[in-house]
């Protein structure tokens, strides 16, 4: 049993005081998922031809700095270093590619958490509270985010089995259920040249919709595909540069349950993750529909 939270803004107005909302979302989600959590904010993107890295080591001390200052000479471009606890955000003045290719051969102790241009990823072992706090979510403004609280039952409580789960830049996965035939679909994935963190089933599905999407398949269509590949019972909601979507199963056992407004649309496992969004009295609830696939875009709220 895990809980997963999405918050997508479609009042601009609002965008300062989407990690104060969007925390209250996450510690709703507690009970469902003490182990550890994360979450994945859209916001503050990078410049043209510039790329965001959020990376992992769990040595607090990690010295961020010094790589950072590696990669710059490497990459010849500037590089800005923001630490937070465990983790790192990398602004790079360079496409995400040549710096993750860096770090896998120079730095294999440093994980890659989250890449892309206006995507940071935060997550670790604990509460959601106290991983919220550790992270400062409450301070963060962005367009949308969303977010996952874990009870383990597939695979071991660390940080990298963590959601979400980053398989394409700017777009990541967060997954309430299980997967029958993830093992079969990681070995389809590895013969097609995808490479594997971790052992989790959620990442098999990351990695699954980003192969779809770098086939060519638009989001609803790599989704789409997703109810025929993808065996099991579930509740999922990707976040992308430009927004979210939710997707269950055909028998959707896992719960779910949507809420929207003229300023917001948000999703959580429970509505007690919803309860305190401004104007949620007045929204429109509802639980969202077995095998059907639900998608908002800044295109759409602007």
């Amino acid at each position: 049993m895990c809980g997963i939270v999405g918050l997508f803004l479609k009042n601009p107005a609002l965008r300062s005081t989407l990690g104060r909302y969007f925390e209250a979302m996450l510690v709703g989600m507690t009970e469902r998922g003490p182990d550890s959590a994360g979450f994945a904010i859209y916001h503050d993107p990078a410049g043209p031809g510039a790329c965001k890295l959020t990376l992992f080591n769990e040595n607090e001390g990690y010295p961020w700095r010094e790589m950072g200052g590696q990669l710059s000479e490497a990459l010849d471009a500037e590089v800005e270093v923001e630490h937070k606890a465990n983790h790192a955000v990398l602004r790079v003045e360079a496409t995400d590619a040549p710096a993750r290719a860096w770090l896998k051969r120079h730095h294999p102790e440093v994980h890659v958490m989250g890449y892309g241009v206006a995507m940071e990823v935060y997550k670790d072992k604990g509460l959601p509270r106290e991983v919220a706090a550790k992270y400062g979510l409450a301070a963060m403004g962005g367009s949308h985010a969303v977010g996952h609280t874990r009870m383990a039952t597939e695979s071991a409580v660390t940080t990298e089995h963590s959601h979400p789960f980053t398989a394409a830049a700017d777009m990541c996965l967060v997954h309430n259920g299980s997967l029958s035939n993830y093992n079969r679909l990681r070995r389809w994935l590895k013969r097609r040249g995808l490479e594997f963190e971790t052992d989790n089933d959620s990442e098999v599905a990351a990695r699954y919709f980003a192969y779809r999407m770098a086939e060519g398949a638009s989001l609803d269509e790599a989704m789409e595909a997703g109810l025929k590949d993808l065996d099991g019972f579930y509740t999922l909601t990707m976040g992308t540069r430009d927004g979210f979507a939710v997707l269950r199963d055909g028998i959707a056992c896992k719960p779910a349950v949507l809420a929207e407004t003229d300023d917001w649309v948000a999703m959580a496992s429970e509505f007690r993750g919803l309860a305190d969004l401004p104007g949620v009295a007045a929204a429109k609830v509802w639980e969202p529909e077995p095998a059907k696939i639900y998608t908002w875009t800044l295109g759409d709220a602007a």
